[in-house]
């Protein structure tokens, strides 16, 4: 499998910095995507602020990390930069022409993924892209990010839900392709004892929440256990409860890259079957 995710987490100054973020990197996005696109290796980005002093930057990416970040670095440096005045401890700009320093603050500055998901995990974003091309298809889907943190109750029940996911791993995956709209999705340690959970689905949200929990809600009504203010459990059984955690527990995103806008999961599974069908025939 070429995919991977990165969370890196972004210390700040102070909540001066967090709202000046929240306004300065909007405008930075459109140029920030085109980047994107040219370096071809990004399934799909987004930044968010987990609080007053922490920026989040999170993407689905093929190859190694150390690669992905010094094209970065070259390519968005301005982004970067534009960070960095409100970060503690940064690294030296311009990111530009200082990229083995910022691959190295990046690796220092990498959340730790308790489990990974992928809906499509043997196809890069350059093989997608060529795939829907050659198929005339052109996504008409909608896709969202879903940024939920979860904080624990205690240090203790923050390493027994890490230890409880780890646990879990081939079996969440069964579950997710079971809901059949997410295309990437992992659970992350985060500061002050919370777990994030961050996906990227298809379609409404109240419909994705609904499949979720029918598919994958007793991993949470297990995680709710240590969970300050969770919703009643089961899930399933409080599905409008549960609904409203979520979207309460949902942080915004700032920016949302994707690689081949409005393909689905169903989308990028029929091109794949197709091709290999295709393959088969010619043989």
């Amino acid at each position: 499998m070429s995919q991977n995710h990165f969370t890196l987490s972004f210390p700040l100054k102070s909540p001066v910095d967090a709202k000046a973020l929240s306004e300065q990197l909007p405008p930075l996005m459109p140029a920030m995507f085109q980047a994107e696109d040219a370096i071809g290796t990004m399934h799909y980005s987004r930044f968010t602020l987990l609080s007053d002093k922490t920026l989040l930057f999170l993407g689905d990416f093929d190859g190694e990390f150390a690669q992905l970040m010094a094209d970065l670095a070259k390519q968005t440096g301005p982004v970067f930069d534009a960070i960095f005045q409100h970060v503690e401890n940064p690294p030296p700009s311009p990111v530009a022409s200082s990229s083995e320093a910022f691959v190295e603050w990046a690796s220092e500055h990498l959340l730790t993924a308790v489990n990974l998901y992928t809906a499509y995990p043997d196809v890069t974003v350059k093989e997608i892209k060529a795939l829907a091309s050659a198929a005339d298809v052109a996504g008409a889907g909608e896709l969202h990010p879903f940024l939920v943190v979860l904080p624990m109750k205690s240090k203790l029940a923050f390493i027994e839900v890490e230890l409880i996911l780890r646990a879990r791993g081939s079996g969440t995956t069964k579950d997710l392709d079971k809901v059949g709209t997410p295309h990437f999705a992992q659970f992350v340690k985060l500061e002050d004892n919370q777990i994030g959970f961050f996906t990227v689905y298809d379609g409404s949200f109240d419909k994705y929440i609904a499949d979720f929990t029918k598919n994958i809600g007793p991993i949470f009504d297990l995680l709710f256990k240590f969970t300050k203010g969770a919703p009643p459990s089961p899930c399933r059984k409080y599905l409008q409860e549960f609904i409203d955690f979520a979207a309460g527990a949902n942080r915004t995103p700032i920016g949302f890259y994707q690689a081949y806008p409005g393909l689905s999961v169903q989308d990028i599974h029929a091109l794949i079957a197709d091709s290999k069908a295709q393959s088969a025939a010619g043989d």
